[in-house]
C-alpha cells in the first residue's frame, strides 16, 4: 500500500504559483489572492480562519497544503519590560525572540532568529555554542514578527516598530530565507512595514553583503564587529579568518555604494581586550572609510566565557573618544539580563 502523498507548505508558494495550482483545482484565480492575503496579512494559522472562502475551497485546501505554524512554548518577562518568547516548530525544534520595549521613546523592537543554532562559533555568545540544525524558513521568520506584534499589542497597546534579524544563527547564510522573509513583511501583500524599520546584523560574510545589497532590500545593515584588529578578530570570531577586516570593509563600502545606507557596527566591549582607548583609534580609522555609526553594547556574560564586562569608565572613554572625532556612538545598556534575552546569550536555556 502506498503512503499518502505529503501534503504541500503552502506557504512556501509564491501568488503566481499559487495562482497556477488553484487553477489546476478548478478555482478561479482571484480565490489565490485571498488566501495569499489569509496568509500573509492576516497570519492564519490553519485554513479554517480563512471565513471568506468557501467550505468546499476550505476542505480543498486541507486536502493539499498544510501551514507549518510555529507555536509558543515558553515566555518569560523582564524586570524592565522585556519579553523573551520560546517558539517551537513544526519538526520540534526549539528558537528564541525577543520583544524589547523602549516606552520612553514609543519604540517597540522584536528580535528575531534565523537559524536553529549557529555555525560560527563566536566564542563571547551562547547560540555560538549550539550545533547548527537548519535553516528557518521565510514564515518561521514571518510567524516570530507576527506573533511577537500580537504580544506587543497586547501587552503595551502599540504594534512593533523595529525588526532586527539578530537572534540565533547568522542571517546571511539563512539568505534566501531572510530575504523572503523581507519581502512578506515589508510587501503590500503582507505586513507592509517600511524597510527603513528592518535591520539585518551580521557577523561579516562579504560576499553575503555583497549580494544583499544587489537584491536592493533596502533594509539597514549592522555588522557584529566586537574587534578593530584582525589578529583580535580572529580570536574571538573564527569567520574573520576567512573574511578579514579588509575583504569585509570593501564589501561595506560597496554596500553603502548601492543603498547609500549608513552602516551600523555592532561593538561588545570586554575588559582589557578591545576597550583600550588604542582599540578605539582602530575602529575610529574603519569608520572613516565608510559611513558608519556604532553602537557600543556591554557584555552579558555566557557560561565558561573567558570574558569580563568593562566598566563603566572604559566605556564612556571609549564612547567619547569616537564622538570626539566625529563618530556617531550610541552607548547601549542591556535588557533582559534576568531572563537571558540579552545580546549574545540566547539559547534556549530552561
Amino acid at each position: 500500500m502506498s503512503s499518502p502523498t505529503a501534503l504541500i507548505d503552502i506557504r512556501a508558494l509564491s501568488l503566481e504559483e499559487l495562482t497556477a495550482q488553484l487553477i489546476l483545482l478548478g478555482e478561479r484565480p482571484f480565490r489565490a489572492k485571498q488566501v495569499y492575503e489569509w496568509l500573509w496579512q492576516k497570519g492564519a494559522r490553519n485554513f479554517a480562519q480563512m471565513t471568506n472562502l468557501s467550505l468546499a475551497l476550505r476542505e480543498t485546501l486541507e486536502e493539499h497544503y498544510t501551514i507549518l505554524a510555529v507555536t509558543e512554548d515558553k515566555v518569560q518577562r523582564s524586570a524592565d519590560g522585556t519579553i523573551k518568547n520560546r517558539f517551537r516548530l513544526h519538526d520540534g525544534h526549539l528558537i528564541e525572540s525577543v520583544l524589547i520595549p523602549v516606552e520612553a521613546d514609543d519604540r517597540f523592537t522584536v528580535c528575531v532568529s534565523s537559524q536553529v543554532g549557529c555555525s560560527l562559533s563566536c566564542t563571547f555568545c551562547a547560540t555560538g555554542r549550539m550545533k547548527r540544525l537548519r535553516n528557518l524558513t521565510a514564515a518561521e521568520i514571518y510567524d516570530q514578527v507576527y506573533l511577537v506584534n500580537e504580544q506587543c499589542l497586547e501587552t503595551y497597546g502599540k504594534p512593533l516598530t523595529n525588526i532586527v534579524y539578530m537572534g540565533m544563527g547568522e542571517p546571511l547564510l539563512a539568505f534566501r530565507e531572510v530575504v523572503g522573509s523581507i519581502d512578506r513583511i515589508t510587501s503590500h501583500t503582507g505586513l507592509h512595514m517600511a524597510p527603513r524599520r528592518l535591520t539585518v546584523s551580521t557577523a561579516g560574510i562579504a560576499k553575503m553583503i555583497r549580494k544583499l545589497a544587489d537584491e536592493d532590500t533596502k533594509v539597514n545593515l549592522a555588522i557584529s564587529l566586537h574587534a578593530a584588529d584582525d589578529v583580535k578578530r580572529n580570536e574571538i570570531m573564527p569567520i574573520n579568518e576567512s573574511n578579514n577586516l579588509e575583504v569585509l570593509v570593501d564589501s561595506l563600502i560597496y554596500f553603502y555604494g548601492k543603498t547609500k545606507k549608513r552602516i551600523g557596527f555592532e561593538y561588545i566591549t570586554f575588559q582589557d581586550f578591545n576597550d583600550t582607548l588604542e582599540d578605539a583609534e582602530k575602529l575610529y580609522q574603519i569608520c572613516k572609510r565608510v559611513p558608519s555609526m556604532v553602537n557600543i553594547i556591554e557584555y552579558n556574560p555566557i557560561d565558561d566565557a573567558p570574558f569580563r564586562k568593562s566598566t563603566e569608565h572604559r566605556i564612556d572613554d571609549f564612547a567619547t573618544y569616537l564622538r570626539d572625532r566625529g563618530v556617531m556612538v550610541t552607548v547601549r545598556r542591556s535588557r533582559g539580563k534576568d531572563i537571558d534575552a540579552a545580546c549574545g546569550q540566547l539559547a534556549n536555556k530552561e
